[in-house]
């Protein structure tokens, strides 16, 4: 089971200009290629059978008979090939000669589809030799003694994907020709290309694929040729590129002197989901006629094949300079968020509890540096340390230094006698450390916090995260509840990045050896009693590693992923850290709790989105809370066996 990728592949051949023989050699090569790679669709550049610096030559019949004898023989040798692959030259309709991408597969000719914008400006004339499609009246054309469909608005369909082609300069224009091709339904596009290097230029049409093939929610094939060209005034550099809805999935290496199959696969199930929620997607498709596109049935041969393309265990948390960049944002949009909070109500105070673990630790954060952008004095944040019978030294050291460090308003106020108060008035046994004695713990926490705002003419920050919230793991009126959520859109993998973040960039260094720590420390509600002075309430030992259960939300909301094709990627991204027991555990407790816990999301306070993934009611994810998680539980349980 492929699990809707479709693999394909960028070839870029080396060429000898105007030795069509020669280019078939290298051609056929490259299709027996891919064909052992199990590649569906294969793009080839522009005019590669001829090469595309002919100039003139285009104009002698010789050249143009000896390409389609070429074309006769490529397709002679790989008729018993399933690769569909997509061919750039030039093709006579009648007293026209256009510049064609021809699609073939198992030695048939599927369709021939002219280039409609042809460049004439600087060092490329191709309207000298060559007729746009808005000119070519033909719907078919004879090319190897075969009739075939002859267009510009021609979809070619497997049953697990459909493609469109558009060539080069087609990319350029304003209104690219994919732009209907993937309204009418291509979910994949095949550009073959010929484009000359020039300083910046690369970057410039690397930007160009990726905001296209975005703006079509569309996987791009993007072909262009390379070593062989006529270098008399441009030099070309191998060119291939691969994007899925505007991500790089593979590249070819430039300027390389040999022929090039640059393999990856595309999501088709992925993009297809996009399309359905992308409302602006189904507005636009509207505007469309899908009547008047060519559908061509292309042979669906979906062989098993070994993912080429890699998945990051962390997809909240990029790398490098990214990493710096995103926290940097996320930061910004935080304080800018709880800014206007401050100014809209007034308040006088914010008021947070501080446990001295990292989601505290990052709401403190944010405070502190939302007061210094308003000017105002530190101590306005009221930071409350509330010990209760699981707090330990080590958390309880961590939340007041830190806290005395920033300088911020400190109570201090304990909640055992309250508790102990508590379940004397409900008669219940403080030997039994059920839910009861947890989540009594925790909502005594948030009944002092927001009588001290209402004292202080203030508001609590809320401190829970995103993983908490799909997991439900928050007590429901406790720790759940606040007058402003500021890391409600933030994944608990990414939570420690920031903090670590922040104490590099943001906050007195002196602060950073606290913060370190604070990082390290076991990720508990510390709400059962310690023993020794040390943690027992371990999050991640009751629920699963909260990395698995953040890959599985950010699959699960931002693709559609179900549980067996997140099973398949979560075994590769963790393949050196978690067994398949481990994952398909992690995947059970997941989604039986993200649907039993949606009552708790149904009435979250407000908080600042900050990425594509979030859980607001009001917007992001609205489900009923009695939805029923059966089916995916019953297809979490047929995943085969361990």
């Amino acid at each position: 089971m492929n699990y809707g990728f479709v693999k394909v592949a960028v070839a870029i051949p080396q060429v000898r200009v105007a030795d069509c023989t020669f280019n078939a050699e290298q051609i056929v090569n490259l299709i027996a290629g891919a064909g052992k790679e199990n590649v569906q669709i294969a793009g080839f550049p522009e005019l590669c059978i001829t090469g595309y610096t002919c100039g003139d030559l285009f104009a002698q019949p010789l050249l143009l008979h000896s390409a389609e004898a070429a074309l006769a023989r490529i397709l002679s040798q790989t008729q018993d090939l399933d690769v569909t692959a997509v061919l750039g030259m030039p093709v006579a309709v009648h007293s026209s000669l256009i510049n064609a991408a021809v699609v073939i597969q198992k030695g048939r000719i599927l369709g021939v589809v002219p280039k409609t914008y042809l460049p004439n400006y600087k060092e490329f004339y191709e309207r000298r030799w060559f007729t746009s499609a808005f000119d070519v009246n033909e719907k078919t054309v004879r090319l190897c003694g075969q009739l075939v469909p002859l267009g510009a608005n021609m979809l070619f369909e497997a049953s697990n994907a459909a493609f469109g082609v558009e060539i080069c300069e087609d990319l350029w224009s304003v209104i690219p020709p994919s732009s209907t091709l993937a309204l009418k339904g291509a979910d994949i596009i095949v550009n073959l290309s010929a484009d000359n290097e020039g300083v910046g230029k690369h970057n410039y049409v690397r930007s160009l694929v990726s905001q296209q093939s975005a703006r079509c929610i569309a996987g791009y094939v993007f072909a262009s040729c390379g070593f062989g060209e006529s270098t008399t005034d441009v030099v070309f550099g191998s060119n291939g590129l691969i994007y899925e809805n505007g991500c790089l999935l593979a590249e070819s290496e430039r300027f390389v002197l040999t022929g090039q199959l640059v393999v990856s696969e595309i999501d088709v199930e992925r993009l297809r989901t996009e399309r359905l929620v992308n409302t602006t997607f189904a507005a636009c498709k509207g505007r469309y006629n899908a009547d008047d596109v060519v559908r061509i049935p292309v042979d669906t041969v979906e062989k098993p094949f070994k993912l080429s393309r890699t998945y990051t265990p962390l997809p909240f948390v990029p790398s490098g300079a990214e990493l710096d960049e995103r926290c940097r944002e996320i930061f910004a949009i935080q304080v800018a968020g709880l800014a206007q909070r401050l100014l809209h109500t007034r308040a006088k105070t914010v008021v947070a509890g501080i446990s001295g673990g990292l989601d505290s630790t990052l709401a403190l954060l944010v405070c502190v540096k939302t007061f210094d952008k308003l000017r105002l004095s530190r101590k306005g944040i009221v930071g409350v340390t509330m010990p209760g019978f699981g707090t330990t030294d080590r958390t309880y050291n961590n939340a007041v230094s830190l806290m005395q460090r920033l300088g911020v308003s400190i109570r201090e106020i304990s909640i055992q006698a309250a508790c102990i108060q508590h379940f004397n008035d409900i008669g219940h046994d403080m030997a039994v450390h059920d839910v009861t004695y947890e989540n009594a713990q925790a909502r005594e926490r948030t009944q002092i916090l927001m009588d001290i705002a209402n004292q202080t003419g203030g508001f609590v920050v809320g401190t829970g995260d995103l993983s908490e919230l799909a997991l439900g793991w928050a007590t429901y009126n406790g720790d759940h509840i606040s007058m402003y959520g500021v890391n409600s859109s933030i994944p608990k993998t990414l939570v420690k990045r920031l903090v670590e973040w922040v104490a590099q960039h943001e906050i007195d260094p002196d602060a950073g050896a606290i913060l370190s720590d604070i990082v390290h420390t076991p990720i508990s509600p510390e709400l059962a009693p310690a023993q020794n002075g040390e943690i027992v309430q371990k999050t991640e030992e009751l629920i699963g590693p909260y990395e698995l259960h953040d890959f599985i939300l950010y699959h699960f909301l931002r693709s559609g992923c179900r549980p067996a094709k997140l099973f398949f990627l979560a075994t590769l991204a963790f393949k050196d850290k978690y067994s398949r027991e481990i994952i398909k555990k992690g995947l059970h407790t997941f989604f039986s709790r993200f649907f039993s816990q949606q009552f708790k999301r149904s009435c979250l306070p407000d908080g600042p989105k900050v990425g594509s993934i979030t859980l607001s009611p009001r917007g992001d994810w609205r489900m009923p809370s009695d939805a029923s998680a059966a089916t995916w539980l019953r297809e979490i349980e047929e995943i085969e066996e361990i």
